[in-house]
């Protein structure tokens, strides 16, 4: 009997280690990511998020709104976030000035078009007129000191550059509604809502169509969390690629997502939003863009100096998507 008794405490002490070992083995690793817009490109951040994809990758994600690449940047290097999404050019400005972060991934480029007031038709119509950007050195400001030129305006004697201090589209289209200004950058789905209201507007540029490459959702971190958390960052790569995967393939969950966090329910600006940028700007494997990236620091090269002549790789790093790649990852969401 009384061995019987020991029989019975011992398999209760392994059973416990066991499910000791196994909630260890379970443990996530904390990480909170933030983003720098509320727009049709974070939505890999938010399926990941809603269908567990973060803790299915061993990943506690936590994200965060901060409305602003600056000081998006800003909190990656004050420990507050482990990784930001936001335009490349914040990145590479911070870099710039001796940050030691580095861009890893990508989630796209904003699908940006010149909006203007209804009573300006044409391009050159808009001479003497004020143009609505962001922030001083925020991807809209140098999305539209590359396409004006393009288009023949010069910025600061064809047109006025305001900086408006909104970073959302969406709101710089009511400023232009409102007469503050006469012209801006918004997206496809901007278009939608305004014309679901009953607002005119005139599209005068296309700004990928122009050449233009915007660096609107890059994801970047600290080099010193590359080298010590690797495989943490690996996870949150794989988990919005997956995300990526989903939205493409069961539409129903991105249109899901985007009522969710966009307060969306219009059928027609939702299939848009899917169309534009789960099907569209959002790459299927998210690797920066360094033709855009490279936009960023000739750009930036005009503030900083030593700039001047370096390229987008000094800025990037790939390892962990490559090491994906290698490792199969893509070719067993995709097929390919």
């Amino acid at each position: 009997m009384k061995f019987w008794l020991f029989r019975v405490c011992v398999l209760v002490v392994v059973v416990v280690w066991i499910s000791n070992a196994s909630a260890q083995d379970k443990k996530l690793d904390s990480f909170t990511i933030s983003y720098a817009s509320v727009s049709g490109t974070r939505a890999p951040l938010w399926i990941a998020k809603d269908l567990g994809l973060f803790e299915k990758y061993g990943l506690d994600g936590n994200l965060v709104y901060i409305a602003s690449g600056v000081t998006s940047v800003n909190a990656l290097l004050g420990g507050s976030v482990d990784i930001i999404a936001a335009s490349g050019s914040s990145a590479v400005g911070a870099a710039a000035r001796g940050a030691p972060i580095a861009i890893i991934a990508s989630l796209g480029h904003i699908a940006y078009k010149l909006i203007a007031h209804p009573s300006i038709t044409t391009i050159q119509g808009l001479k003497g007129k004020i143009i609505g950007s962001s922030r001083i050195g925020a991807g809209t400001d140098f999305a539209l000191q590359r396409l004006l030129p393009k288009l023949g305006l010069i910025p600061g004697k064809d047109v006025t550059l305001l900086p408006t201090g909104v970073s959302e589209s969406d709101r710089r289209m009511l400023m232009l509604m409102q007469g503050k200004i006469d012209a801006t950058l918004g997206t496809d789905d901007n278009l939608l809502q305004l014309a679901s209201k009953g607002m005119k507007f005139s599209v005068l540029a296309d700004v990928y169509e122009a050449g233009v490459y915007t660096t609107g959702s890059d994801i970047a971190t600290s080099r010193q969390l590359v080298k010590q958390k690797p495989r943490q960052l690996k996870a949150f790569i794989m988990a919005i690629t997956e995300g990526t995967y989903i939205g493409r393939t069961q539409k129903e969950q991105a249109l899901r997502v985007y009522r969710k966090y966009l307060k969306i329910e219009d059928p027609k600006m939702l299939d848009s939003m899917h169309k534009n940028y789960l099907l569209g700007s959002i790459p299927a494997r998210p690797f920066p863009n360094e033709e855009a990236i490279q936009n960023d620091i000739d750009d930036l090269s005009q503030t900083y100096a030593h700039l001047k002549g370096r390229k987008a790789g000094e800025f990037l790093d790939t390892s962990l998507l490559k090491s994906l790649e290698d490792e199969g990852f893509f070719k067993k969401l995709y097929g390919k």
